[in-house]
């Protein structure tokens, strides 16, 4: 009985996390971030701002909460991945397999709610500058998986370069959809580009090449 009300107030939780921050991209998009208060969205879904507060604590999180299921993703791709495969491996096969369905993350995608919403999160400074605090945990956390729990400074290094990388091509591909390229048509070019940016990084990171040894054995 425990478990089922614990299960069921996590449920709940969630779906309140989800419905804040949908009706405040929402309200954002509709209006502008700067003209949308805390307060605006409180009431759209008829909650207190103490109460919004406690799932997000600045307005910015309402915005960066759709990259929840993203953050510390490249670590999780490196840790988890199989036998025989690099991490560098890992990491380009899981940005072209992005590519192939039109990840958001990638920045292959012409959907126009998602263009919205880059546009929203990329021409508004407050967002941009929250946005940092997202990617520094990413490369912590590929730091961690490339290394160890205390990475020392070239897994640092490596992982920033990485996802630099990883950052510069979903950017590229975002400019040029925004500016009225196909996603379809595009996505040869974006995994050329992709190919070609993985070459560089494993040119310069040769010690990321190494395939994973089976540890079962």
């Amino acid at each position: 009985m425990g478990d089922d009300m614990g299960g069921l107030r996590e449920r709940k939780k969630r779906q309140m996390y989800e419905r804040l921050s949908a009706t405040a991209v929402e309200l954002f998009l509709e209006r502008g971030f700067e003209q949308v208060t805390v307060a605006d969205v409180a009431a759209a879904v008829d909650v207190s701002k103490p109460t919004l507060f406690r799932y997000f604590p600045a307005k910015e999180d309402l915005v960066l909460h759709r990259l929840a299921d993203h953050e510390g993703e490249a670590g999780r791709v490196v840790g988890e991945r199989p036998a025989g495969c690099s991490p560098l491996g890992a990491l380009r096969r899981h940005f072209l397999d992005g590519l192939e369905r039109h990840d958001p993350v990638t920045g292959l995608n012409d959907e126009p709610e998602v263009l919205a919403f880059h546009r929203l999160l990329y021409g508004t400074p407050s967002l941009v500058a929250r946005l940092y605090a997202h990617v520094e945990r990413d490369e912590a956390a590929l730091a961690r998986a490339l290394g160890s729990p205390e990475p020392g400074l070239r897994d640092r290094l490596a992982a920033g370069q990485i996802e630099a990388v990883r950052r510069v091509l979903a950017r590229e591909n975002w400019r040029r959809v925004a500016d009225g390229a196909e996603a379809t048509a595009l996505r040869p070019e974006a995994v050329k580009a992709a190919r070609a940016a993985f070459a560089q990084l494993e040119a310069g990171l040769p010690h990321l090449t190494t395939p994973r040894k089976n540890e079962t054995g």
